[in-house]
């Protein structure tokens, strides 16, 4: 069995070195002057679930050759870092099912408190509750995990895996690991929509705030997108039929609009991509696992991060796809919920880009 490669220096003259963040280098603006602080970083594209709204059951997943190693993956974090990035969150597909993944999380985190504010993980939480500990000693402090049903048959039916206990373990071992837990729910259209306020309620019961979202087009699946789409207006309607809800000021970093529950003391979030288009203050920029960046999560735009890596001359590269990144960001995107049997907006999946 092989020894790991150490992510902190010395490293092996052989892999990558950027320039270190501490040395100036311009920030990230866009052409409509919004300052990009914030890198949702895919670390692969598999994932041990196969949720109907984000995947065929059968999804053909990269070759391992095209996917960054963690020691480009590291680089390339802190190509972002020097350039005023100060938030990451580590995507996927699933990351956790990514070998040596906290290798990654250890590393990264070594920088907080110095140049990066914040290490954040997306997971579906299925392998959480052996890994909790080890994030959190890495500087992981909150994480998003999925969770679109507390019934068992449904979350099997959903993701075409009967998962949902070792779920229910991870988001108790966070806890445990006295990591934040935030639980993200997509609103799915007579499937869970009726069971929305039972899940909120058990999640500010154990002290988790919540998020709802509404279904992006994104990829082919094998069910019509229309026939998914809950738009949360019509949510949070039904909501304050049974809660007092009061408009929040909190704010992540993210895209959701947050809302406080007197009744339960918990807050609730709502993402509303079709709704409530939340573009204008986007501070976000996407990168797959493969080294693709993309502007914009509902656009085509996109910049190979990986050919700089792997170049010649990797720091300037790299510079110079980022400013082209930014020249490129979109306004806004362009989703629409609007037609039976439309194409999706993109081809890729969601576990592709990077949730």
């Amino acid at each position: 069995m092989t020894t790991p490669v150490p992510l902190t220096p010395p490293r092996k003259p052989d892999l990558i070195v950027l320039r270190d963040p501490a040395e100036a280098q311009p920030p990230l603006v866009d052409s409509f002057q919004r300052r990009i602080t914030y890198l949702r970083l895919s670390v692969t594209d598999r994932c041990d679930l196969r949720c109907s709204y984000c995947m065929p059951e059968r999804m053909t997943f990269l070759p391992k050759r095209e996917v960054l190693t963690l020691e480009e993956l590291y680089d390339l974090a802190t190509g972002f870092i020097a350039r005023g990035v100060t938030k990451i969150r580590i995507t996927g597909g699933e990351p956790l099912v990514r070998r040596d993944i906290i290798d990654l999380f250890t590393a990264l985190g070594r920088r907080l408190g110095h140049d990066l504010a914040e290490l954040t993980l997306t997971t579906n939480g299925t392998q959480l509750a052996s890994h909790a500990e080890a994030l959190a000693k890495a500087g992981v402090r909150r994480v998003n995990i999925s969770l679109d049903t507390l019934d068992r048959a449904k979350f099997a039916e959903l993701t075409r895996r009967d998962a949902l206990p070792q779920v229910i373990e991870g988001i108790a071992a966070a806890k445990a690991a006295g990591i934040r837990v935030k639980l993200n729910a997509v609103a799915l259209k007579g499937v869970n929509e009726h069971e929305l306020p039972d899940l909120i309620a058990w999640a500010h019961g154990q002290g988790h705030d919540v998020t709802l979202i509404e279904v992006m087009p994104l990829g082919d699946v094998e069910e019509e997108r229309l026939d998914q789409y809950l738009p949360l207006d019509d949510v949070r309607r039904v909501l304050e039929q049974r809660w007092t809800l009061t408009d929040s000021h909190y704010a992540t970093g993210g895209p959701a609009r947050y809302v406080d529950v007197a009744e339960t003391g918990g807050r609730l979030g709502l993402i509303t991509p079709h709704t409530n288009n939340f573009c204008a203050g986007c501070n976000r920029l996407r990168v797959t696992a493969t080294g693709q960046l993309y502007p914009c999560l509902g656009g085509g735009e996109r910049v190979d991060l990986r050919s700089a890596l792997r170049s010649d001359n990797p720091e300037a590269n790299l510079v110079a796809a980022l400013d082209e990144a930014l020249r490129i960001k979109p306004e806004k995107h362009h989703f629409r919920m609007d037609a039976r049997g439309a194409d999706p907006a993109l081809a890729r999946h969601m576990s592709m880009t990077g949730g």
